[in-house]
């Protein structure tokens, strides 16, 4: 090899040398040598000294630090250490970086530069490792429009110069293995752009952060063994299928469940909320938790929905591996994992995915694209392999290395319309001049081919807030392939039928049963969530039209009853199983003094209840998307307030009625037709004084008689509770 020449020197002590391997570290020499150089800027002494053979001195060559020497007898590969003295600093002997062949393979490179590399996570990032028998980390990073880069931390006083990375190629790979660093150590990526501005950036694919303010990430491995529990868990879920079983959803923002007062009021932690949260969940009978964002985020108060890393468990509550102990717990009881996930935009933080590279990298340059105008937030550009293979390896890592059951895809109708809350000028129509987002679409739908294929059994849920059609249907149909939609519409219209005043709801009535002209046009999630209880909305409970305390609350269990026998899966977001008065604040915990109220705990009760006889009653659940196993008994009676309809199983086995009387009058001998001539008894009357109401009823139950009504074969003369729903079911 011939001696390096002085521009090639100069670019590595400016460390601007995209090889800078091809420099450093040992080459051939003369004579049956051994070339050996080494960039350390301070140093007064460095040799060599190879695993067989005697230390040699090696001599500066360059006054930013850069030592050169031979090394007799030697061949490559020469396993050797470096001996450096930094005489006041200290003497330190260590492992050469620039001596390790790269860690990422051809194979590893091709799938990346196609976007289909569904092990991204394993290979970008930092990952401790043994390589060439030396332990260390090796670092990998997309930034193909650097110059340089360069991994800094606390293992090298944060010095862009010690530890520069070389390209791997065209496809923009830097890549540099660190013997002697190991977890817990922080680092990030200095990256000198295209223009020469110097950039200090947080690993993308970090597996952990620091805790805000502080923006480092840190080297992560796992060692949480996944126990007995989750392992039957998941066996049993890739058996299931989500369409036709239970699936009741308790939303949660982990940092405001519950506060530990024992210790100024901190949060949980996610090994506490493993304990508290799986068996509160249990006891009230869901089937899966949601939660809000867990990715890392530096401001709280986005609660989660501002991400900047995206492969890091926020550590406000605790490690990597206690998020993956929690998900544990939670299996181990039979409670499902879902994680609210935000690919639809990322926010400006200069540390972060922001103009990575000094380039748009990850979003798009052109701010008619690349800007959300709502958020003050940066959009994906999805037409790029590399950030939709970003995505969706994201999306497998959750499901994967932390075993959750499924994801809801936050602000989906942003991502699939081009001219999303932007006016005429401020958006650029798609190739075929229209405003949908074809990127957008193509991604979403690779997404859930990817994951159904990938992980049997688990759930994606879109938030699509528009008349899109087929979201949740199969993508060889032309749908985006989702499993489920939240059902946005059902929330506006039932929310805003029970604001109004009894006296007026029989002008509002078909707001109740608009919801089932489309219920069966998707597989819906009818939630009341997070989004319902914040911004000035009020909670739940002061949504209800009532001239008291008694008519808001029985409102409100009537309202649920309604919820839960409606087609569709359930989802609530925390404290309104209790009737939370206030509104949900992220900085406080939900006020669980209620509890010491009987109409609060009452109503927690009722949501009890609910579960367990949804869970029960396969007809309220097998046939969610299936017009024919159900059917009105009663839509127009508009001026009692009152409708009814019925539900049946599979099988058409299992029936169930649902009547409710939405006036604070009760209705006597109020005649409904039924399904089948056999005695029916309440399953659920909200008005039961242990909920909280004022126990009128069909407490023996109800005797049909030979009579058609409503198109049905017999009939019965019920009585009707005030402000109040009932399910009732053969009593056989």
């Amino acid at each position: 090899m011939s001696p390096a020449s002085k521009s090639e020197l100069d670019a590595v002590a400016r460390r601007e040398h995209h090889q800078p391997h091809a420099v450093l570290g040992a080459h051939p020499g003369k004579n049956g040598s051994v070339t050996v150089r080494a960039l350390r800027p301070g140093a007064q002494k460095v040799s060599v000294k190879p695993a067989k053979g005697k230390s040699v001195d090696l001599k500066q060559i360059h006054p930013a630090g850069l030592f050169e020497g031979s090394v007799p007898d030697q061949t490559l590969p020469m396993t050797y250490r470096l001996k450096v003295d930094y005489g006041d600093g200290g003497r330190f002997t260590i492992d050469d970086p620039y001596a390790f062949a790269p860690t990422l393979g051809e194979l590893d490179l091709h799938l990346i530069g196609e976007g289909r590399h569904e092990e991204l996570y394993n290979k970008l990032g930092a990952h401790p490792r043994t390589h060439q028998n030396v332990n260390g980390t090796a670092f990998a990073v997309w930034a193909p429009a650097a110059r340089a880069v360069s991994v800094v931390g606390d293992f090298n006083s944060w010095d862009g110069r010690l530890h520069a990375m070389r390209s791997l190629g065209s496809g923009g790979i830097w890549e540099l293995f660190l013997p002697g660093v190991g977890p817990g150590e922080r680092y990030k990526y200095e990256i000198l752009s295209a223009d020469g501005e110097l950039l200090l950036k947080a690993d993308p694919y970090a597996q952990e952060t620091e805790l805000p303010p502080k923006t480092a990430s840190v080297v992560f491995e796992p060692t949480h063994r996944w126990s007995d529990g989750d392992a039957s868990y998941l066996s049993a879920r890739a058996q299931t299928q989500p369409l036709t079983g239970p699936m009741s959803i308790y939303e949660v923002h982990l940092g405001s469940w519950r506060l530990n007062s024992l210790e100024d009021n901190r949060s949980l932690s996610y090994s506490e909320l493993a304990d508290e949260l799986s068996a509160y969940a249990l006891d009230l009978g869901f089937t899966h938790v949601e939660l809000l964002p867990v990715m890392a985020h530096p401001f709280s108060g986005s609660w989660g929905y501002q991400v900047t890393g995206y492969f890091a468990p926020t550590p406000r509550y605790g490690s990597p591996d206690d998020l993956r102990a929690f998900v544990d717990r939670l299996h181990e009881r039979g409670i499902g994992v879902i994680l609210d996930w935000v690919p639809a935009h990322f926010p400006r933080d200069e540390f972060a995915l922001a103009r990575f590279d000094g380039s748009a990298l990850y979003e798009h340059a052109d701010p008619r694209r690349g800007a959300h105008p709502d958020w003050g937030t940066l959009v994906f550009n999805f037409g790029r392999h590399e950030v939709r293979n970003f995505l969706i390896s994201n999306a497998l890592f959750w499901l994967r290395e932390y075993h959750v059951d499924g994801i809801r895809v936050d602000a989906v109708a942003s991502m699939l319309y081009l001219d999303y809350s932007r006016r005429a000028g401020e958006w650029v129509p798609n190739q075929f001049g229209g405003r949908e987002d074809l990127d957008a679409v193509a991604f979403l739908k690779e997404l859930n081919e990817v994951m159904y294929a990938d992980v049997p059994g688990v759930i994606s849920a879109a938030e699509e807030s528009t008349a899109w059609p087929g979201v949740s249907r199969p993508t060889y149909l032309g749908g985006l392939g989702f499993g489920f939609k939240w059902n946005m519409g059902w929330m506006h219209d039932t929310l805003g039928y029970f604001e109004q005043d009894p006296i007026y709801r029989r002008y509002h009535h078909h707001e109740l049963t608009f919801s089932l002209i489309y219920a069966f046009s998707e597989n819906f999630v009818l939630p009341l969530s997070h989004d319902e209880v914040v911004h000035g909305k009020g909670s739940l409970y002061t949504k209800m039209s009532g001239a008291d305390h008694w008519q808001k609350l029985a409102n409100l269990r009537a309202l649920y009853a309604y919820m839960w026998a409606h087609p569709g899966k359930k989802l609530l977001f925390m404290g309104q199983e209790f009737a939370q008065i206030a509104e949900w604040s992220h900085e406080r915990s939900l006020d669980w003094h209620l509890l010491e109220q009987p109409a609060h705990s009452g109503m927690q009760a009722l949501i009890r209840d609910l579960n367990t006889a949804y869970r029960s009653e396969p007809a309220l659940y097998e046939r969610d998307s299936d017009p024919t196993a159900f059917w009105w008994l009663e839509p127009n009676d508009a001026d009692n307030n009152v409708l009814a309809f019925a539900r049946r199983s599979a099988d058409g086995d299992r029936l169930l009625v649902f009547v409710a009387n939405l006036s604070p009058v009760p209705r006597y001998g109020y005649r409904l037709g039924l399904p089948k001539a056999v005695r029916w008894r309440e399953l659920v009357n909200t008005d039961s004084s242990f909920y909280g109401g004022s126990d009128v009823g069909n407490l023996g139950g109800v005797a049909p008689e030979p009579i058609p009504w409503h198109d049905q074969p017999v009939s019965a003369e019920l009585t009707l509770p005030p402000l109040a729903s009932v399910w009732l079911v053969p009593d056989e």
